[in-house]
């Protein structure tokens, strides 16, 4: 799918049809935006911008000279917009082209903050009159819903604090939630990360329009508060971790004690019966009641041992 917004006089018009390339300049062209493109619409964008479009592929490569690089005339960057899917997140590959006037994007997928801005850029089209514009404005609505992934993550961590507070289902399983999340925190923070070095650059770039300097610096301001703050929840995650496996720990320790004491305190018992279950002949065999000597001597042991170990502070 394609969709072109252009400017025709004060207003700013959408079509989905490659073909009106030939009918429209190219400084009246703010956002060409890509979709999951058919051979055909990509390669009417490319003869249109003058330039190669990335593939899917070149989009997820991590090589800093693949995020981000510029030619005469032309910015490209590329980075991950994240969502939540379940228990962990989704990257969805996104990559950008900027000219002088015109901004491109690529995706695979519908991304919501793209249908966003679809709406306001026909509804307010003075704010918008080059591809700069649209650019920043989808940074900064981006930025805002990865500071809700953020608040999210710090939510969830929470969360987990209260349970581990009230020793509310402390297993395995629960540590393995925590690894879940950790897991996303991780990856947030790898994303936004790469979003403030992709700006970084941009803003260094000749072609970036100085009027939106100081948003652009806002936006790279809010960043660096998202790092300090997922940070901020990834460090108290690990100190979470520590906590419910000491806790594991400490309850199979307390298993194993209570094995342990129990089979030090049936072993004289056992030593006795064994002895006395020996096939040969033994004092006292004669005597009627002298299974009950035998138990009185057991109890005695197990009493004489419990006594021991309270005194010792064993159990």
């Amino acid at each position: 799918m394609i969709r072109i917004f252009y400017r025709q006089g004060k207003e700013i018009l959408l079509t989905q049809s490659q073909t009106e390339f030939a009918t429209i300049s190219k400084e009246n062209v703010l956002w060409i935006d890509l979709q999951d493109p058919s051979g055909e619409e990509k390669r009417a964008a490319e003869d249109f911008l003058g330039t190669k479009i990335q593939n899917r592929g070149q989009a997820e490569e991590i090589e800093t000279s693949s995020r981000f690089y510029e030619t005469a005339g032309y910015i490209f960057a590329n980075t991950n917009f994240l969502s939540p899917t379940g228990d962990e997140m989704s990257m969805d590959p996104v990559s950008f082209i900027l000219t002088k006037h015109t901004l491109t994007t690529l995706r695979e997928i519908p991304i919501r903050s793209f249908d966003l801005l679809r709406n306001k850029i026909q509804a307010r089209p003075d704010l918008f009159p080059d591809g700069f514009h649209i650019f920043v404005e989808i940074i900064d609505k981006r930025v805002d819903l990865d500071a809700d992934i953020v608040e999210l993550v710090s939510q969830d961590t929470s969360q987990f604090s209260k349970r581990i507070n009230q020793q509310e289902d402390i297993n395995e399983e629960f540590l393995l939630d925590i690894n879940q999340l950790q897991e996303n925190a991780m990856l947030v923070r790898e994303n936004v990360v790469d979003k403030q070095r992709i700006l970084g650059n941009v803003l260094k770039s000749d072609l970036f329009p100085d009027s939106l300097d100081k948003k652009f610096s806002i936006i790279l301001q809010d960043i660096a508060s998202l790092i300090n703050h997922i940070n901020f929840s990834f460090e108290r995650l690990e100190y979470l971790q520590d906590t419910v496996v000491g806790m594991i720990n400490l309850e199979q320790n307390r298993i194993m004690k209570t094995f342990t004491l129990i089979s030090l305190l049936l072993m004289p018992a056992t030593l006795i019966a064994s002895f006395y279950g020996m096939n040969v002949k033994l004092p006292f065999d004669g005597f009627r009641w002298m299974w009950l000597v035998i138990l009185g001597v057991m109890a005695i042991l197990v009493t004489a041992l419990v006594w021991v170990f309270r005194k010792k502070k064993f159990m």
